[in-house]
């Protein structure tokens, strides 16, 4: 089945993907929170339609684009989980009007008041979440800040409707323990939900308490006063999920099907034809406990070969070689020219963006074809 593919190629196992997209909805009704799936990972209909088949209620994005093919698809009830610039307005104006229940997020009174100022001229009333840096990794107000209320009073009073508070402990990807993902997990619900128990206090609107990433929200011990959980890289899965530690390579659903172009024996070199074009450049795993190079290597059937990764990639050639070092000029032998690799990534979020369709492996190891799409 995989001979007939043009390589490189994105190959989703989709058993694999099951199996992740049912563990996390079980562990959220588990943890008794909605689930809204991350949809940036794959950018893919068919995927979402599977978490939201599993359970998923509503979605979240990080594009406009996301938002309007999602919308297009069925798809109603939607978080831009990305601060609004308010020369984006207009388009989320015309995706309301639609009738696509699409909420956008903000960390500062100057965006509240470009929202106001939007909502009145238009008679519109926005729908709007306040961000809340719980680690100091990105964007978001701190739990405590004055700003926190400043902003809630500026959209309230300005007739917008403040539907709650947001955050994302991305700091989660530089742990590598349990109890460091427990801890990471315990402080990113803690300190969401103090900003909520603020905002109530003050007398403003918080119906809404969102929290989430992959790793904290597979390793968070308890959700008390969290309302929803987003995550989007579980779909999936990659190496850097796998060093943190809440998956194995051997659960990771996607990787780039690559064929042998070349060898060069005396330095323990196999050549393909998947770059960093095809893997992209992301070295995550180069700060973690493993490094993967591009990505670790699988034979066609999708199995691990030990040791192996994508150690150098240019454009187009992606350089297969010992990750220890060590030159092992029998992989020409292991690995004739036209053989088949299958590659995992190291960020599959990354991976995904290079390709414009996936080729689905179903039990039977029929592949079949979904797209996705890329685009702001």
């Amino acid at each position: 089945m995989l001979a007939a593919i043009q390589t490189p190629a994105a190959l989703i196992d989709e058993a694999r993907m099951m199996q992740n997209i049912a563990r996390m909805q079980q562990r959220m009704e588990a943890l008794s929170v909605r689930l809204r799936p991350h949809v940036k990972t794959p950018k893919c209909i068919e995927v979402a339609r599977r978490q939201q088949a599993a359970g998923a209620r509503g979605i979240t994005v990080s594009t406009l684009k996301e938002a309007e093919e999602f919308f297009a698809a069925g798809f109603d009830d939607v978080l831009y989980a990305v601060c609004i610039a308010p020369q984006k307005l207009d388009r989320v104006l015309a995706l309301r009007r639609a009738g696509c229940a699409l909420t956008i997020l903000i960390d500062s009174v100057a965006a509240a008041d470009a929202i106001v100022t939007k909502g009145r001229a238009a008679d519109h009333v926005f729908d709007v979440m306040i961000e809340v840096d719980t680690d100091g990794h990105r964007s978001g107000v701190e739990p405590d800040d004055d700003a926190l209320i400043e902003i809630g009073k500026v959209l309230h009073r300005g007739g917008m409707a403040l539907k709650g508070v947001m955050t994302h402990a991305g700091s989660s990807y530089d742990c590598s323990t349990p109890e460091a993902l427990r801890q990471i997990a315990e402080q990113e619900r803690s300190r969401c939900v103090r900003a909520a128990e603020r905002l109530r206090a003050a007398r403003l609107p918080c119906p809404v308490v969102s929290v989430g990433s992959t790793p904290t929200a597979l390793s968070a011990l308890k959700l008390d006063g969290v309302t929803e959980v987003r995550a989007g890289v579980y779909v999936f899965f990659d190496l850097v999920m796998a060093n943190i530690g809440v998956c194995t390579p051997d659960e990771v659903a996607l990787s780039v099907l690559a064929t042998v172009i070349g060898h060069q024996a005396d330095k323990g070199w196999t050549i393909t034809d998947a770059g960093w074009m095809a893997m992209s450049r992301d070295r995550g795993t180069a700060t973690q406990q493993t490094d993967y190079g591009y990505g670790a290597v699988c034979g066609a059937d999708g199995n691990l070969i030990d040791g192996l990764v994508v150690a150098t990639a240019n454009q187009e050639h992606g350089i297969v070689a010992r990750r220890d070092g060590t030159v092992d000029p029998r992989l020409r032998q292991y690995f004739p020219v036209g053989t088949q690799l299958r590659i995992l990534p190291n960020h599959a979020c990354a991976t995904a963006a290079q390709f414009s369709h996936y080729h689905v492996l179903g039990p039977d190891g029929a592949a079949t074809t979904w797209s996705r799409f890329n685009g702001w």
